[in-house]
């Protein structure tokens, strides 16, 4: 059912006027529904919001998509057979178009060969900004969700056993997942030992072993808003450098959220991280940015890196994440969410972060 959020239009309306677009194309899947209400995966087919300064809303997409009436916006339907482009190509007004940043190209140029008089122009930022501040309800499901992350990642970690394979292990993380509401699977990471030393490793046949590191990097929508965490532990030995590498990793994650507070630019918080990791001695370990913002989406604005100069706000979510990397033996990584708020942040995940020798 279709249920205008008019507060959130009205951000979008105030950062289109700060971007000089007067109309705009929200074409992704969680941006509908950030605004709507309605969450529809389109696949091959269109779907649109229309949004331009004097208020005007239309609703464009296919008549499968079981979408139907709702005061606060206009809607207009098209059938397989027809050109999905029918009813969009007379609504746009000629000059800038702001479009999203992912909605293709077929469409895209199937538009502009119907309306030479109309400029695109990249038009995420309105709604992109907007979704950076969460409000009260989001808030809250994210916290939900983290709590729920909390929980399946203590089960993980005591379910670990002589024989276990990362894929059993993964296999268990996304069965808890689906018992606490989570709609769909979506393939988590589990390291062991060497494997560790791959950020993005799939889980594979690799069978636990005495003196592992093991990474768990777990997240899912439950059911809409994301969760995302990551602890390493040990099983049943730790080596002296092992404990190091972990200790610097500890220390990054909670400088940097020592130092999250309004008012600095997100490439701060990169620094602070980076910083304990280098004075440690493993600073080209650290390949990766410190992390990345999440709402509907895992990976959403604001970008948590060295490069990204966006000003922390009260209300941004994204994660803390940092790790060391040394092919062919180990890796470690804690990742937390943090919730900027009026003076710091708040850290959304419970689950210890002191080292773990386990079974």
């Amino acid at each position: 059912m279709i249920h205008m959020q008019n507060a959130r239009i009205q951000r979008v309306l105030a950062n289109m006027e700060k971007e000089g677009l007067h109309q705009i194309l929200v074409t992704s899947t969680a941006s509908v529904y950030y605004l709507t209400g309605v969450w529809v995966e389109p696949l091959e087919r269109m779907l649109a919001l229309y949004l331009d300064d004097s208020g005007r809303r239309v609703l464009l997409g296919n008549e499968l998509f079981s979408l139907e009436p709702a005061p606060g916006v206009e809607l207009l339907l098209h059938k397989d057979s027809d050109n999905p482009l029918r009813d969009l190509a007379p609504l746009v007004k000629p000059g800038k178009l702001g479009v999203d940043k992912s909605w293709p190209s077929r469409f895209l140029i199937g538009l502009l060969e119907q309306r030479s008089d109309v400029t695109p122009v990249l038009g995420s930022a309105p709604v992109d900004n907007a979704r950076m501040r969460k409000d009260a309800e989001e808030i809250e499901a994210l916290r939900r969700a983290s709590r729920i992350n909390d929980a399946v990642m203590e089960a993980a970690v005591q379910a670990l056993h002589e024989g276990a394979t990362e894929a059993e292990m993964a296999a268990l993380v996304e069965e808890r997942f689906r018992q606490a509401g989570a709609g769909r699977g979506e393939g988590q990471l589990v390291c062991f030992g060497a494997n560790g030393a791959d950020p993005h490793h799939a889980p594979g046949s690799a069978v636990l072993q005495e003196g592992d590191s093991v990474t768990f990097d777990i997240f899912i929508p439950i059911p809409r808003y994301w969760c995302d965490m990551t602890r390493t532990v040990f099983y049943r030995s730790v080596s002296p450098e092992q404990r190091r590498v972990y200790e610097a990793v500890k220390e990054a994650n909670l400088a940097a959220e020592a130092v999250i507070r309004p008012g600095l630019p997100m490439s701060e918080f990169d620094r602070a991280a980076r910083a304990v990791i280098e004075k440690a001695g493993y600073g080209p370990c650290f390949t990766h940015r410190l992390g990345h913002g999440i709402g509907l989406e895992c990976h959403e604005p604001p970008d948590n890196s060295a490069s990204c100069h966006v000003t922390a706000e009260p209300g941004m979510v994204f994660s803390v994440e940092p790790g060391v990397y040394l092919p062919g033996r180990f890796g470690v990584r804690v990742e937390d969410l943090v919730l900027v708020t009026e003076t710091g942040c708040q850290v959304l995940n419970a689950y210890p972060k002191d080292l773990q020798v386990v079974g």
